[in-house]
This record gives C-alpha cells, sequence and structure tokens, in this order.
C-alpha cells in the first residue's frame, strides 16, 4: 500500500486517473466524489478516499473553477484610503468577521482599496474580467459608482449598510436609528438636557439615520432639537476634536454628547479636556461601535454595540448564496434583502 504523500506513476503530482485506477472507478466517479456528490454509494466513495489519502492526490481547484465558470475568489473592496481602514477598528472587525465565515469555504478573499478615481478605474477593469465570483463593499457613500457598476456587470455584491432607503443591492447594517435613540435616551434618562450630536458623513446612509434617531429622541422627550447642537463630523479622530471645539463655542452650556463613532468620541474627549470640561461630571459622552478604543479609554466609553463581526459573517452568507444562484440577475431583482441587525448600548463611566 502506498504512503500518504506518494507520488503518481510519472514521479510527479498524482493525478485523477491514478485515483480512479487505485480505486478501481471511473473518472468520473472520482470527481463526484471530490465536488462532495451524493450520487455516490457509501463503499465507493470510501474506496475514494482512501485511494485519495494513499496517494496523496490533492484537488485542482483552478481547473474545478474554470470548468464551473468560477474564480473561487471574492473580493472585500474599501472605497477608502488605507490609512482610514487601518486607523478605524470598524474594519479591522469587519474583515475579522468575514475571514471567520469563509474558513470552511474554498473561497480565496482578495482585500482591494479603491478611495481614489485611479484606483476604482483600476477596479472596474478588474472586475470587467470578472476575476471573481462576488463583492463585499464596505463604506459605501451615497454617490459611490461602484454598485451601480457591480450591478451592470452583473457581478453578485452584497454592501455594508444602503445607500438609501431605496437601495436596490443585497445589504447588511446595523439598526442605526434605533442605536442612536438608545444613546439619546440613556443620556436624557441620566439626567441630561443639552445634548450635542456630532455626526458621521453625511453622505453615508447610516449617519443619517443616527441623526433621525439623535432627533426623534430628544423630541418625544420634549428636549429641544436646535441645529446649533449638531456639528458635521467624519467618523475620524481629528473630526471629533474639531467637531467638540465648534459645539463648544456655539453652545458652552452643552452637557452631553452622542458621537458617531468610538473615533470621534476620543477625538471629542480631547477637545474637552482641552477646554477644562470633566467627563462625565461637566460632560457625558457616548460614542458607537463599542470597539476596544470605548474599553480602553479613560473614563471607559458608554457606546452604541455594532455587531460588526457578525455583519461580515451576514454578509458573506448572503454573497455565497447569491454566488450559487445560477439564474439570471433580473430575475433575482425582486429578491435582494436589506438585513438589519439590533444594536445595544454598552454603559461605562463616561455617562
Amino acid at each position: 500500500m502506498a504512503s500518504h504523500g506518494a507520488r503518481g506513476r510519472s514521479g510527479g503530482r498524482p493525478t485523477l486517473e491514478e485515483v480512479a485506477a487505485r480505486a478501481g472507478v471511473g473518472r468520473g466517479t472520482v470527481s463526484r466524489v471530490i465536488n462532495g456528490s451524493p450520487r455516490v454509494s457509501d463503499a465507493t466513495r470510501a474506496a475514494v478516499e482512501a485511494a485519495v489519502s494513499e496517494l496523496g492526490y490533492v484537488p485542482n481547484t483552478a481547473a474545478r473553477a474554470l470548468a464551473a465558470n468560477r474564480t473561487d475568489a471574492i473580493a472585500l473592496v474599501v472605497p477608502e484610503p488605507e490609512t482610514r481602514f487601518f486607523a478605524e477598528p470598524y474594519f479591522s472587525d469587519m474583515l475579522r468577521g468575514v475571514g471567520a465565515a469563509l474558513s470552511d469555504s474554498p473561497m480565496q478573499l482578495l482585500l482591494i482599496f479603491a478611495g481614489s478615481d485611479r484606483e476604482r478605474q483600476r477596479l472596474a477593469e478588474y472586475l470587467a474580467a470578472h476575476r471573481v465570483d462576488g463583492v463585499l463593499l464596505v463604506s459605501v457613500h451615497a454617490d459611490d459608482p461602484l454598485p451601480d457598476m457591480l450591478s451592470q456587470l452583473e457581478i453578485p455584491a452584497v454592501i455594508s449598510g444602503p445607500r438609501s432607503a431605496a437601495e436596490t443591492l443585497t445589504s447588511v447594517d446595523s439598526d442605526n436609528y434605533g442605536g442612536a435613540r438608545q444613546a439619546v435616551e440613556h443620556l436624557i434618562g441620566r439626567g441630561r438636557r443639552t445634548i450635542a450630536h456630532i455626526t458621521g458623513r453625511l453622505d453615508v446612509y447610516g449617519a443619517q439615520r443616527r441623526i433621525d434617531g439623535y432627533r426623534d429622541a430628544l423630541r418625544e422627550a420634549g428636549h429641544e432639537t436646535d441645529d446649533l447642537l449638531i456639528e458635521p463630523g467624519d467618523f475620524s479622530e481629528d473630526g471629533g476634536r474639531r467637531a467638540m471645539a465648534a459645539l463648544l463655542e456655539r453652545r458652552p452650556d452643552l452637557d452631553a454628547v452622542f458621537a458617531a463613532s468610538d473615533v470621534t468620541a476620543a477625538g471629542a474627549r480631547h477637545a474637552l479636556r482641552d477646554a477644562g470640561r470633566r467627563i462625565p461630571d461637566d460632560v457625558a459622552l457616548v460614542g458607537y461601535d463599542d470597539s476596544a478604543i470605548a474599553r480602553h479609554m479613560d473614563p471607559p466609553l458608554t457606546s452604541v454595540r455594532q455587531p460588526i463581526e457578525e455583519m461580515g459573517r451576514a454578509m458573506i452568507d448572503l454573497l455565497l448564496a447569491e454566488v450559487a444562484d445560477r439564474r439570471p440577475p433580473a430575475s433575482r431583482e425582486l429578491e435582494r434583502r436589506q438585513m438589519v441587525l439590533a444594536t445595544e448600548l454598552v454603559g461605562r463611566a463616561s455617562s
């Protein structure tokens, strides 16, 4: 009996034909076993698997993918600069969830940045050559041309958060509206009355929904919804610092801040301390994401937990289902799914 890792008759890599000869079956039967077909008896499957083990046969996944008109690769496309990807925990948590969901899949994951016009053009050419089976698109802005390009190329795609309420692509998001309401209701419950909001990028639908949740929570509690208490941010630390300084100059009487991300809240904290404001004694502070930043801030940051890793796993599940669906794209249009995952407020010492 040959040992595991044995070479084929030619002295090179064992072939499908050699596995078939060792198992005493036809080449097609070996192929069916390797591809998991149920149309094989248990005894035949055992014989083929033993031959594969004895010869050390490794399936040629590239050839299998080519025969099935597949690449066995998906792309995680980030239309942001690389610096932002590595600076914000949101992206690393998303990547962790995607990677975990793919761990038992033969699919390869490609990470592609498309933050500039040149990178987007290069991506368009790459995708037009159908070098991936599907695309995960994260951090999508309202005017981003990539989702429409994917639709035109008929490439299965799932995006992390819709571009608008009328999104046509399958998307996975957290409950941005509900999460913002939880944050503001928490601050109101702590006796805060002049609650400011530092937004995310306003061309991101999720940031718009957080503003809606902020306003509605204040309105329903009978608090003011003064636009002077809302300052645009961009999810960054520097943006949070600048926005907080502007709010303090405009409304020095504010006693609470809801920031659109933990990174933004970290910047706001610096500005508050520069102004001599104590957290939470003078100003309570709440972030969004419940990232590692929230846990390690001083004081630890109350934050809305966004289930980012779960979102990544859900995106993979939906994308692989779309990749496996061989119907014409037009017949699947009405089945686009908009999945929204629940958020949870995690209270800490900052509020």
